[in-house]
């Protein structure tokens, strides 16, 4: 569905990422971990749209993203950055909408309203929606935006219980760290989310901090270091103790969860 191709990007010459392949499919949680400066939240922008890569070529559906509109693109793929700030006292239902601005002339401002509320109620920030935006906490801000990137995507056809997973086109929802600023309680929350929506046919890719928290949400893992992707595939295969000592230089001992059986890590 979204796919990189052998792709590479240099920033002042010096090389950040080198020949990284990697496939995100539909109905899929993928979680993507590394040391700092790996260069994450690079390749998400390079997935994104947002760089263009020195080598290399991001696909969509087949289509090089450089060959969608922009509405399109911003109808099929969302992006939640690791911060966003608002000068202005926009109440959060109205930074909600502003996800629907590229549905502009395709939907009506009801449906909007409609789905800025749904967008809100399922990332438990319904209560925040006449707030003002700047008097929330960094918690409540990161919940606020994460409505707004999936009201932006939200399917033209709804189902009884919200998105039609028979939609006919997928979606795509990149996370860069977005469990930033969010309590225990509400990190687990937004995977849960994360995982719903990928239910419902969108592929995800989250950005993450935690290899724990990546185990316990994610269908698949990717290990970014050393400028390359150094591990990909389904969580079991991937967390293991060789290849978390060489991308993060720790020694671990791998338990499994005692309810859901996936690799829990303690460094030693």
């Amino acid at each position: 569905m979204l796919e990189a191709l052998d792709l590479s990007f240099a920033r002042h010459g010096r090389p950040i990422l080198s020949g990284v392949d990697l496939r995100l499919a539909a109905g899929r949680v993928c979680a993507l971990i590394g040391p700092n400066g790996a260069g994450k939240s690079t390749l998400l922008h390079l997935l994104s749209g947002a760089l263009k890569p020195s080598r290399g070529v991001v696909r969509l559906d087949g289509r090089p993203l450089a060959a969608w509109a922009r509405p399109e693109l911003a109808r099929r793929r969302a992006v939640l950055p690791q911060s966003l700030e608002l000068a202005f006292p926009f109440r959060a239902i109205e930074v909600v909408l502003a996800g629907r601005s590229a549905h502009a002339g395709l939907s009506s401002r009801r449906r909007d309203q409609d789905i800025a509320l749904r967008a809100l109620q399922a990332v438990d920030a319904l209560e925040l929606a006449d707030r003002p935006y700047p008097t929330l906490s960094g918690g409540e801000r990161q919940r606020v935006q994460l409505a707004r990137v999936a009201a932006q995507i939200w399917p033209d056809a709804d189902g009884p219980h919200g998105p039609s997973r028979t939609d006919e086109a997928p979606r795509v929802l990149l996370l860069d760290e977005p469990t930033n600023n969010l309590d225990l309680v509400h990190q687990h929350q937004l995977m849960r989310f994360a995982r719903r929506l990928a239910g419902q046919g969108v592929a995800v890719l989250a950005v993450l901090h935690d290899p724990n928290l990546a185990a316990l949400h994610a269908d698949r893992l990717a290990v970014l270091g050393e400028g390359r992707v150094l591990a990909e595939g389904v969580v079991s295969e991937v967390l293991t103790p060789d290849i978390i000592e060489r991308a993060f230089r720790l020694k671990v001992r791998l338990f499994p969860h005692p309810e859901r059986g996936v690799p829990q890590l303690c460094p030693l």
